[in-house]
């Protein structure tokens, strides 16, 4: 199970959200505090979005740690790109842990510093409301409806075609 997560994780680095899902069981379950519990095709169209936003920028994914079994595991994973709401650079540290079936990933929970990622993202407002609940669920709300957005707008595109 250690090729698939680092297949997962080189897709990523490389953008190829197509690739990154491929190691996704359709009823995946992905968690995050920035996202929230997401669920199967919507977990998948979060890569989607996130891989299309970056493409052309500063992303860069780096992964290490990776220890599996048959039926779960966990890596480390590193992103450096520029937040795009206020151009500030941020280094995220992530823990992703895994859980498998049928040779591909159920489940999938990452694991980070909300305060300190928000400190880096939006500087000193986020160094000051970043450890809040009221600032954790603002966000999910946001990146939420950005995901509902994108995914209405690749139905739409679809619809057109």
């Amino acid at each position: 199970m250690d090729t698939l997560i680092e297949k997962f994780y080189t897709a990523f680095n490389e953008l190829d959200a197509e690739a990154m899902i491929s190691c996704y069981h359709e009823d995946v379950v992905f968690e995050d505090p920035a996202f929230g519990i997401l669920k199967g095709e919507r977990a998948c169209n979060m890569w989607r979005m996130l891989c299309a936003t970056q493409n052309g920028k500063d992303f860069k994914v780096i992964y290490s740690n990776v220890n599996t079994t048959a039926n779960g595991g966990s890596a480390l994973w590193e992103a450096f790109y520029t937040f795009s709401k206020t151009g500030r650079k941020v280094h995220n540290v992530i823990t992703a842990n895994f859980k498998f079936k049928d040779g591909k990933i159920i489940k999938h929970t990452d694991q980070f510093n909300l305060h300190k990622w928000a400190k880096q993202a939006i500087g000193f407002k986020g160094f000051i409301v970043g450890g809040t609940r009221y600032f954790k669920n603002k966000l999910r709300h946001q990146t939420n409806s950005l995901l509902t957005t994108y995914e209405n707008q690749q139905y739409s595109n679809k619809k057109a075609t």
